[in-house]
């Protein structure tokens, strides 16, 4: 069961079976409707996939590997959040159609709630998919600082509300099915947060040409370098540390906690970890799809 809400801690409600934060389910038809543009790039990931690295690498290539151009604005301003709702602020969708093109966007939605208009404009889409047990023990600690959605409850309770896709944003298993299957039909560019892990060069070259840039050797090395996890933990720009301590509180776990593959073995406990096998053989059953679990 997932622990009631508290404080300012909202319970989630369900969009077509999807958990969702309540402010964007009473915005849905304004996100549905949204307007995508032929040259928009949209970044798509499930929650604590590598969303503030894919975003850093992306703006890295933009600004030509210019990191002061990166230290403009905060992270998650710098890429409008479609989904985003909280007013009386501006919406995601507000401040994305207030956006000159072409536009770099941001979404959490999986491809069946995703604005149709994207699918009908032929955008390329950006997906980053992280292994599901380290994802499960980082979107955990998210959880526990992050007072905008619900309280996780214990390990053990937190394991059976993600593996039953009862956390915001719904399914990991449904939302990387969804998108490792359109990329083939769209323009798709599916990476693996372990092998940005494993070979960052190797990575973000391909982002860069996908993106249609290109950038010399010494740039590349220079946005390896500054995207490394140690330098954006440490940047103000990266780590949500001007976040109000109401909506984050950074003393409970930091934004940026290890960055690793393979710290869910400090997690899932030998019984935990038969009973996640035997759920993944079964929601994965029939799919392509690899993920390495430890480097």
């Amino acid at each position: 069961m997932m622990a009631e809400a508290t404080g300012s801690r909202k319970p989630l409600v369900e969009v077509a079976g999807v958990p969702l934060q309540a402010a964007m389910v009473d915005n849905w038809s304004q996100i549905q409707n949204f307007e995508a543009k032929p040259d928009d790039l949209l970044i798509c990931t499930y929650p604590k996939s590598g969303t503030t690295w894919i975003q850093e690498i992306v703006d890295m290539i933009q600004q030509d590997g210019d990191e002061v151009k990166c230290q403009r604005a905060i992270i998650q301003h710098r890429h409008p959040f479609i989904e985003w709702a909280r007013p009386p602020q501006p919406s995601g969708v507000d401040k994305a159609n207030a956006m000159p093109s072409p536009r770099t966007l941001r979404t959490h939605l999986s491809t069946v709630l995703l604005p149709p208009s994207f699918w009908e404009k032929h955008c390329k889409f950006l997906y980053v998919a992280r292994n599901a047990k380290d994802c499960m023990v980082s979107y955990y600690h998210f959880q526990r600082m992050n007072n905008v959605l619900p309280d996780p409850g214990t390990w053990e309770e937190y394991f059976e509300t993600f593996v039953n896709g009862k956390v915001a944003w719904g399914s990991w298993f449904d939302h990387v099915r969804g998108w490792w299957d359109m990329r083939d039909r769209y323009q798709v560019l599916f990476l693996f947060y372990e092998d940005i892990k494993r070979n960052p060069k190797q990575e973000i070259q391909k982002v860069m040409q996908f993106m249609g840039k290109n950038l010399g050797e010494a740039v590349l090395d220079k946005i390896v370098q500054e995207t490394s996890f140690e330098k954006m933990k440490e940047n103000p720009m990266t780590n949500r540390s001007t976040v109000p301590k109401s909506l984050m509180d950074l003393s409970i776990s930091s934004f940026m906690r290890k960055g690793t593959v393979g710290d869910w073995k400090n997690h899932f406990t030998v019984a935990q970890n038969e009973k996640f096998e035997e759920i993944y053989r079964k929601k994965m059953d029939g799919t392509s799809i690899r993920f390495c679990l430890e480097l």
